[in-house]
Formats: C-alpha cells, sequence, structure tokens
C-alpha cells in the first residue's frame, strides 16, 4: 500500500506540479517547529510551516541494506527559532526531523517522505548545516549493558531509585563573582562540604539560561569563596545574581554509592568485578583463598 494519497499520486502525474518540502523539527524537550522551502506560510497537518528560514536540502539517497544514508539540510541562524547558542548548548542533538511532500496549492495533500535524526550540526557565518541519519543509524548504537566496576545507571533516574530531592542533596544558591571560563564564585552553598555537588547537575533559575540544566564539573572553595565549575556548553552570558538549584552528583563508585547516598542495594554495576591481574593470577603461598570479595 503507497504512503501516498491518491490525489497527491494524480497530481505528481501531471505535466506540471506544485509541490515543495517541510521539515517538522520535533527536539527531544517536546518542542515542535515546522519549515519550507515554499516562499509562502503553510499549514499541514495541523501545523504552520514558516518559510523565512531558508532551507534548503541536498540531494536525497535511499539505499538497500543496513548502511545508514544521509541528507543535509541548510539554514540560517534566526535569533526567534534557531540560534547558534541553542545549537552549541545541545538542545538539537539527536532531535527527529520528518520530511514531507506537499502540494502547496492544497496542503491537505502531503506525504511523508522520511524520519530522520540530527547527527552533527556545522554553523559558519550565521548560517547552519545539519546532517540528518536515517532510522537505520539506531543499529549502530549500543544497546545492552557494559560489565564494569562503576554504575551505569543515572543519579535519580528508575534504576538507581535515589531521591534527590532529600535534605541535604539539594542546595540554592547565586553567582557572585565570575572566573575564568566556566567557573563561577557563588553564595549560598556555605552549609555543604567541597565536592558534594562535584559531577552533579545545576539548574538555572533566572538569568539568560533560566530553564537550562548543566552539568557540574567541581565544586570547591577557593581563596575568595565556594566556587562551582561547569561542563563547557557555550550559549548566553551568565551574570552576577543569576540564581540556580544544584543538585548532588555521584561519580559512579561503589564507595561512594554506599557511603554517600546509603544506596548500595540499587548499585547498577559489579564493584566486585576482578581485575586482569585476578584473571591472570594463581595460587601462590601465603595467599588468601576464603571465597570473600578480591574488591572490597
Amino acid at each position: 500500500m503507497s504512503a501516498y494519497k491518491q490525489q497527491l499520486v494524480d497530481h505528481l502525474a501531471g505535466e506540471v506540479t506544485t509541490v515543495c518540502h517541510c521539515w517538522r523539527l520535533t527536539r527531544k524537550d517536546g518542542s515542535a517547529a515546522g519549515y519550507t522551502d515554499h516562499d509562502r506560510p503553510l499549514s499541514v497537518d495541523g501545523m504552520a510551516f514558516k518559510p523565512e528560514s531558508g532551507f534548503s536540502a541536498s540531494e536525497a539517497r535511499g539505499t538497500l541494506g543496513l548502511a545508514v544514508d544521509t541528507v543535509d539540510i541548510e539554514g540560517a541562524l534566526s535569533s526567534a527559532d534557531i540560534s547558534e547558542e541553542d545549537i552549541a548548548a545541545g538542545l538539537y542533538d539527536g532531535a527527529k526531523i520528518e520530511t514531507i511532500l506537499v502540494n502547496w496549492c492544497q496542503p491537505e495533500d502531503f506525504a511523508v517522505l522520511r524520519t530522520a535524526t540530527i547527527g552533527k550540526i556545522k554553523r559558519s557565518d550565521q548560517r547552519f548545516v545539519a546532517e540528518l541519519e536515517s532510522l537505520m543509524h539506531t543499529l549502530d548504537q549500543p544497546n545492552g549493558r557494559y560489565v564494569s566496576r562503576t554504575c551505569d545507571a543515572e543519579l535519580g533516574d528508575a534504576r538507581c531509585r535515589f531521591v534527590l530531592d532529600l535534605p541535604g542533596f539539594r542546595g540554592n544558591g547565586h553567582v557572585t563573582a565570575k572566573e575564568d571560563g566556566d567557573t563561577f564564585l557563588v553564595a549560598g552553598l556555605e552549609a555543604f562540604q567541597p565536592g558534594w555537588f562535584s559531577h552533579g547537575t545545576l539548574s538555572w533559575s533566572t538569568g539568560a539560561r533560566a530553564g537550562r540544566s548543566e552539568q557540574i564539573v567541581d565544586h570547591g572553595r577557593h581563596v575568595e569563596g565556594m566556587a562551582i565549575a561547569l561542563r563547557p556548553m557555550g550559549g548566553p552570558p551568565v551574570e552576577i545574581g543569576d540564581a540556580f538549584v544544584v543538585h548532588a552528583g555521584c561519580d559512579k563508585n561503589f564507595a561512594t554509592c554506599k557511603g554517600k547516598f546509603s544506596n548500595s542495594v540499587n548499585f547498577q554495576g559489579f564493584p566486585h568485578l576482578p581485575g586482569n591481574d585476578a584473571a591472570y593470577g594463581y595460587v601462590v603461598d601465603g595467599g588468601q583463598f576464603d571465597g570473600s570479595p578480591i574488591v572490597p
């Protein structure tokens, strides 16, 4: 059965066609937007598709087999829709894009040509080029679990089961000064020992980055006061006075899970996994072979 409506098939069979392409972009956070290479706004499948983005696409190709097909789409960096700061912050990483063929004279006649996800994005001269990867790329992704000594769950997720909003594991503060790069002096976290929020998350409450969450690389005490270093992500500048909420971090080790969070029963790793030295070891005089864990 064809995915094309009969009206669209009949139109494509004619001598003259009035078709264009539309792209429906859905980010991982659920935000959706529509763009088209037509010169007028279109309403297709209940969504508005805007022409001012200047979207264009490279040649599309589909191959048999398990190879990953790619298509490039190009558009202008728009402060209203797609900004360089949002791309740098990773808001469009892994976003889903549906390519739609539309009869712009009768927008109710359309067909979804392909569904893809955004791979690499290049930015230059106020333009961007996004590489769209076909659904075959999911077959290249690792599945299942790795056997390792460290935990492979995210702190607070369904597998970890730890409640991050418990007293002592959540803090509020604001920026008091900016240091080099993504390191800031902060106030409001003096009651927590240094390193408590390392590997944790910071969510901005106010300022140009309000609503964004970022990874904390280090939390420590400097000469001038308490400081937090964030993983470089780009985006709008942080200003003095910007408020945030932080949650405690975990380095994925069993000792941290047990001592810091008292959550060892939910540890999603294999802390007693022997290393190569044990795997290639042999019995020697004076060794301990009572069946106790090799790794404490």
